[in-house]
């Protein structure tokens, strides 16, 4: 690994692995995943494609979530810009609404300018904490609240050690034909723009059929992805539900 512009960049052949293993997980995920979506991205300075492989599946222990992005052509990149991975599992407390939260999640991604390029990790990150779950008997709508602990790697100020408060969201209306459903995140990180980090992305669904959707993601994001202050960008998408 070397150095430059204060990112740890990561030579060609150890890309490609970090790649290859990312897309073997996306290949595997995409079996049994409830949805796959893809977006295209307005916002400023974007202009690019997402895909997303999303699974979220009720036991009864708990629950297990998980999604995986990938970025393509974000820059000057051709292909894969970046990969990004998250992993949950709630484990129930009893009968209570109480759950314990255990979650991963990391990435990387790469960059290029003209000649020059490179590539860089998103930091690894672990989270244990309680989540609060509330559904309606019809299961047409809920939501859950987490407070957690966060760990996280190469921070800029080399403290590992922080929080994070997490929402989620879902409601099906008009018989079942309209979804909005997102998450927001508010978590403590040294940043070079503050020291608190706020990322949201609510999305609305219309279901043409039990299985196509076709709609939008807005990120409201805050001090986050390398950007200062305040930022909206929409998406338009379609999602195929399994």
């Amino acid at each position: 690994m070397y150095i430059f512009g204060g990112l740890t960049l990561i030579n060609q052949i150890e890309m490609k692995k970090i790649l290859l293993f990312f897309t073997l997980i996306a290949f595997v995920a995409s079996v049994n995943a409830q949805n796959i979506q893809t977006h295209y991205d307005f916002g400023k300075d974007r202009k690019y494609v997402t895909t997303t492989v999303e699974m979220f599946k009720p036991d009864k222990l708990g629950n297990t979530f998980f999604f995986i992005d990938f970025d393509y052509g974000a820059g000057d990149v051709e292909g894969v810009s970046l990969a990004y991975f998250e992993i949950a599992r709630c484990m129930k407390l009893g009968k209570s609404p109480f759950s314990w939260h255990g979650e991963y999640n990391g990435g990387f991604g790469q960059w290029k300018s003209g000649d020059a390029g490179g590539a860089y990790t998103i930091n690894n990150a672990w989270l244990t904490g309680v989540d609060y779950s509330w559904n309606a008997s019809d299961f047409s709508k809920g939501f859950s609240l987490k407070a957690l602990y966060k760990n996280m790697a190469n921070t800029i100020d080399s403290k590992p050690n922080s929080f994070q408060i997490t929402g989620v969201w879902y409601l099906n209306f008009l018989k079942g034909k309209m979804s909005f459903t997102g998450f927001a995140d508010f978590w403590k990180e040294k940043t070079a723009f503050g020291d608190f980090v706020f990322l949201s992305e609510p999305q609305i669904w219309f279901n043409a059929t039990p299985h196509f959707s076709f709609g939008s993601e807005v990120e409201l994001s805050n001090n986050f992805g390398g950007m200062d202050g305040f930022h909206v960008n929409p998406t338009l998408a379609v999602k195929w539900t399994f």
